[in-house]
């Protein structure tokens, strides 16, 4: 397996890695770009950037990763729905982004453009989430595009999938996941989870051929984003001992801060203990300064 990114070399030599996330606005303005990631590759190898979250028209996924890797040296993982575009689209946007020296691509379904800030767009799903891999996979490996079209030049990035621990039932979730597998892809980003059992099963059953896995977390800057999450996020259930936690110390921000680096360090910690994760991927909504908290914490 060749290896053509950090972010990668450092999971092939077996090390624990920590991602993080940026979500580019609806904005041209991107200051707020590089001074979240100059602050974040102090304690992440790698920062997802997300592609029109929650169908959200935003700046472009692969321009923002490319300004981030140039303007700070933070190496991206760059977000693709298939939502949003057809096979031509997607080779095309494969194609810039290796060209701009972007080098792992994490192929996303996307929310159905009616939650969005255009509920009225045509969404694409031309192909969906795993013919996007195999697409990918055979411009890569074979140098040709879907329709055995040829490339000139070499592709060289790695691609992630996602999964979700919390799906009921679990065993469709895990079907589709072992597909995404099959297909091609080199590791799995997880949604949300707050629940070692469920980490601990999910990764378990993937175990005879995984990739590498990486779950994700979110600490919580408030009661009411907690409370938001559980009403959003299908299957995601958070313990209610943090949320009281968090209910009880609502404005005090350092108070905040102790709950989240004592919960999730501990969480991380069993994760580390307890199952074969080859890491964790810490989501937060205009909270960085957590990531370097519960890291340093470690």
């Amino acid at each position: 397996m060749k290896i053509f990114s950090n972010f990668m070399k450092e999971l092939y030599n077996g090390n624990f890695v920590f991602t993080s996330e940026i979500e580019p606005k609806k904005s041209i303005k991107i200051d707020y770009l590089i001074n979240k990631a100059n602050f974040l590759k102090k304690y992440v190898i790698a920062c997802n950037v997300t592609d029109n979250p929650r169908a959200n028209a935003y700046l472009n996924s692969i321009i923002a990763s490319y300004i981030i890797q140039s303007h700070t040296g933070l190496e991206t993982i760059c977000h693709m729905t298939v939502r949003d575009r057809n096979r031509i689209a997607l080779i095309s946007d494969i194609l810039g982004a290796s060209v701009l020296g972007i080098k792992n691509i994490l192929v996303i379904t996307g929310d159905h453009t009616t939650m969005g800030d255009n509920p009225n767009a045509m969404p694409v799903y031309d192909i969906d989430s795993t013919q996007f891999i195999k697409m990918l996979r055979k411009m890569i490996d074979e140098g040709k595009d879907i329709n055995e079209n040829p490339i000139d030049g070499k592709i060289e990035m790695h691609i992630g999938a996602v999964g979700n621990p919390n799906a009921n039932p679990i065993e469709v979730e895990l079907y589709k996941v072992e597909r995404k597998i099959k297909a091609g892809a080199e590791f799995i980003q997880t949604q949300i989870v707050f629940d070692i059992e469920k980490i601990k099963n999910f990764i378990d059953y993937l175990k005879p051929s995984p990739p590498f896995i990486l779950i994700g977390i979110f600490p919580c800057k408030s009661y009411r984003i907690a409370e938001n999450i559980e009403k959003k996020l299908p299957g995601v259930k958070i313990p209610e001992e943090y949320k009281d936690k968090l209910k009880k110390a609502e404005g005090n921000s350092e108070k905040i801060d102790e709950i989240n680096i004592e919960y999730f360090s501990n969480l991380i910690k069993e994760i580390k203990r307890n199952t074969k994760a080859s890491g964790i991927h810490i989501m937060t909504i205009e909270y960085e300064r957590i990531i370097g908290k519960i890291i340093d914490s470690l």
